[in-house]
């Protein structure tokens, strides 16, 4: 019995000395965070699996993780052995979990989970799904927490203020707003918990959570008081001092569930699909929910014209650390030892020496086929030697005071294939397509999806996730409510109509199991193009300048706007990066982005 097993041994004890019949465990904190910090990593810990987002269901003779089209292939490498079965979700004869619990769980059983960690919205979907099978919650259950001994404790990391010359906005400003929208909608009493939104929402940045610059925090707005549940341990003198400043109490991180026990007759704003369970189901009946989109959300998406132009600056000195990168990659490949580690450590030598305060999220630097798992991630002692031939993937970004980056390339060690020539080829023309496009107002990702597919759809390819999600600034690297995907999926609330400030990636791939995985993303901003009589109608401006590697580029397929976009790209590349380039690289850098021609 493997270690996996163990733990599920142990948890399944306490399941039954509870009568729980089956226990839920979701990737996510108090906050639904997507990415979580250590303390929370309570599915990780049951089932191993190592990826951002799935969710484990521990029944008493049968154990399941849900996750996505991304994780697939590493999913099945690191449950393997474990008992516990993958659960393809979106694949066909795949229940959703909310089915299985239904067919499964026994008349009048127990679903446990920690109340604290499940959506208010997930809550009350299931007890609906279960209602003829007389099922009840045991939402006070923290049980992985009883049985995990050495389980890290809540991040604590320092908080401070990001100045306005970067923040765009005053926190003040801000604040006046939301409680202009609170007004709109007669709300007396706002729950936030959103961490990215508490942070955007004061100015100030932390570190609570790996490469996501926040803090673990509540807040409670009225019209004259503003409640930050934090550690008081976290916050300097100075930053106390800045808060109090902006009209905001410090309470204790923990009383947020004593507050809302003691609200009543009140008229609450929250989304229950990003507060926890816990928080609704302990506020009083006399109190009116207003369940909607944290008005944080859509300010905090639409980047001022600061912020825009601080995310230029920070893109620019991205391109830099990333063209030395390839340049070090393209000149050293076979002459010096290099591994998937090695290579991502390097990459995050020249982002800090630009400036990056961060890593945006940790690197996806992939080889040959460990490419073909979308969010493979090398760890040392197992990962794969670089060798001067086929194809090698890195995806990773940094975090900046000017901004947060993200860009994938893929480039040529050496020899590759046709197929992976034109795979290649077919992902550079989709990501130029898209981001060329021209749309009405009015248009969200689901109508913009099909121009990057379309190529992929007429060989019968696809890529198995999104070709483009919403960007913070020095915040989450993957921001509602913005996305580009051909098919609604409600719970990643990104489907929103984009509009002028609003930043998106720009990232098709193919992913062939076994062989290679390529991606090619690019940042891009939303902007106005033209106002006709018909309407304003939009387009996208990049914000990343990296050269693309033309090695692996079958110029045979590409039409001749292709060919225009790839050559008007890299003239803007040599033009914004050559400047900081030592004088050997921006030679290289000329030669490598010369327009082609068939």
């Amino acid at each position: 019995m493997n270690e996996i097993a163990k733990r599920i041994k142990r948890l399944r004890k306490l399941m039954r000395e509870g009568r729980i019949d089956a226990y839920l465990v979701p990737t996510s904190d108090y906050h639904e965070s997507e990415y979580v910090g250590s303390h929370f990593s309570c599915r990780e810990y049951i089932t191993g699996f190592t990826g951002s987002a799935g969710t484990a269901l521990i029944g008493r003779d049968w154990a399941g993780l849900w996750t996505d089209g991304r994780y697939f292939v590493q999913a099945a490498s690191e449950l393997e052995g474990s008992g516990v079965e993958l659960m393809k979700i979106g694949e066909p004869g795949v229940p959703t979990i909310e089915e299985y619990l239904e067919k499964h769980l026994p008349q009048q059983g127990i679903l446990g989970f920690d109340g604290r960690v499940v959506s208010a919205r997930m809550g009350e979907d299931l007890k609906k799904r279960l209602e003829s099978r007389n099922v009840s919650f045991a939402y006070t259950e923290a049980l992985i927490g009883e049985i995990w001994e050495e389980r890290p404790g809540l991040s604590a990391e320092p908080v401070w203020v990001l100045e306005e010359r970067y923040a765009g906005r005053p926190a003040a400003e801000k604040i006046a707003e939301l409680r202009q929208e609170m007004k709109a909608v007669q709300a007396t009493v706002h729950i936030l918990t959103t961490l990215d939104d508490i942070v955007w929402l004061l100015n100030i940045r932390g570190n609570d959570i790996p490469h996501n610059p926040v803090v673990l925090s509540y807040a409670a707005v009225t019209d004259r008081e503003f409640l930050l549940f934090v550690n008081s341990k976290v916050l300097s003198g100075e930053v106390s001092a800045y808060l109090e400043g902006l009209g905001v109490t410090i309470c204790p991180y923990q009383e947020i569930y004593t507050y809302v026990q003691e609200l009543y007759h009140e008229r609450v704003l929250l989304e229950k699909g990003k507060v926890n369970y816990a928080i609704v189901n302990y506020l009083d009946d006399s109190n009116r929910i207003i369940d909607q989109m944290n008005p944080t959300v859509m300010k905090k998406a639409q980047k001022t014209q600061t912020e825009i132009d601080n995310l230029k600056r920070a893109h620019i000195r991205d391109g830099v650390a990333m063209t030395k990168f390839i340049y070090w990659m393209k000149q050293n490949i076979g002459k010096i030892p290099m591994t998937e580690c090695s290579a991502a450590e390097y990459l995050k030598t020249l982002r800090r020496k630009q400036g990056a305060l961060d890593e945006s999220f940790a690197t996806i630097s992939a080889y040959g086929s460990n490419a073909a798992m979308c969010h493979y991630h090398a760890e040392e002692g197992r990962c794969a030697v670089l060798k001067p031939q086929g194809l090698y993937l890195v995806d990773s970004g940094g975090q900046y005071l000017e901004g947060t980056t993200d860009i994938t390339r893929t480039m040529a060690l050496g020899p590759v294939t046709d197929k992976e020539k034109e795979h290649y080829t077919l992902v550079l023309m989709s990501m130029l397509r898209l981001g060329h496009v021209r749309f009405l107002e009015g248009c969200s990702g689901l109508s913009l999806d099909y121009v990057a597919r379309e190529l992929m759809w007429q060989r019968g390819l696809n890529y198995n996730h999104g070709t483009g999600h919403g960007v913070g600034y020095l915040l989450n690297v993957h921001e509602r409510p913005v996305g580009i995907r051909f098919k609604t999926v409600p719970e990643r609330q990104d489907g929103a109509a984009f509009m002028p400030g609003m930043v998106c990636s720009d990232e098709p791939g193919i992913y062939i199991e076994g062989s290679h995985g390529i991606r090619t993303e690019n940042l891009m901003f939303c902007k106005e193009a033209q106002v006709t009589e018909y309407g304003r109608f939009f387009s996208f401006e990049y914000l990343t300048y990296v050269p693309i590697d033309l090695e692996p580029v079958d110029v045979t397929l590409m039409e001749a706007r292709d060919i225009a976009y790839l050559n008007e790209y890299h003239n803007q590349v040599y033009e914004k990066i050559s400047p900081y380039l030592e004088k050997e690289e921006a030679e290289w850098l000329k030669k490598v982005t010369q327009p082609i021609a068939k």
